[in-house]
């Protein structure tokens, strides 16, 4: 059985125009088909998701789909452009969602509903910002139940201020974009393989009954 993997482009762009983003997403997933892996990418703005912290926020909430995919799916890459130098509105908005799934742990171990599933990091602009979007990315998601292998990240960023993105700028060419872009994608099927034979079962509700042990 094939391993799974599902991009979130987090543009503020919706379909059909283009994104630069969408163009590195591309990249990284048909190095994932190479290797086995398939691929889904949903354009999180082509969706009426709400802000929140809840996985439902009622009345017609585009989340709880995209949700479904997020359980369903082995690798989980979260695609962002930069704005301002920090990762874009649409990101934030993810992870905040996110939140939600830490009401649904397993009752009987605690896990998080993202345990077992192997996170990565896209990241494209025109301006600096690239470091941060992805390590602040990669740490939620830590938090949130995924596991990071090496080399999780992979971006492209132009000269500062304003001016062409990547595919403008010819940035399909750019050697240290296409390097991480297949440590991203072989790092991170090889980690869903490994969880996929050994996957991690620590129980979270047992360790916390022992905190309390400990603490006032």
């Amino acid at each position: 059985m094939s391993l799974g993997a599902l991009f979130l482009n987090c543009t503020l762009k919706r379909s059909p125009e283009v994104s630069n983003t969408q163009a590195l997403i591309d990249k990284v997933a048909a190095l994932m088909g190479d290797l086995g892996a398939t691929t889904e990418t949903v354009r999180v703005v082509d969706h009426d998701v709400r802000f929140g912290v809840s996985s439902d926020e009622g009345d017609g909430d585009g989340w709880p789909d995209i949700l479904a995919k997020i359980k369903a799916t082995d690798i989980l890459v979260i695609a962002t452009p930069i704005w301002f130098g920090v990762r874009g509105s649409v990101a934030q908005m993810v992870i905040e969602r996110l939140d939600g799934t830490y009401e649904e742990s397993d009752p009987e171990t605690g896990r998080f509903p993202l345990y077992n599933k192997v996170a990565g990091c896209i990241v494209t602009g025109n301006e600096d910002g690239a470091h941060d979007a992805a390590a602040t990315t990669l740490f939620n998601l830590t938090h949130l139940g995924c596991v990071i292998p090496p080399n999780a990240d992979c971006y492209w960023v132009g000269d500062a201020g304003p001016g062409p993105s990547y595919l403008d700028a010819g940035g399909e060419r750019h050697l240290y974009t296409n390097r991480t872009a297949r440590y991203l994608a072989h790092n991170t099927v090889a980690m869903a393989e490994i969880l996929r034979d050994r996957p991690i079962e620590t129980n979270l509700s047992a360790l916390d009954a022992e905190a309390r042990t400990v603490s006032d």
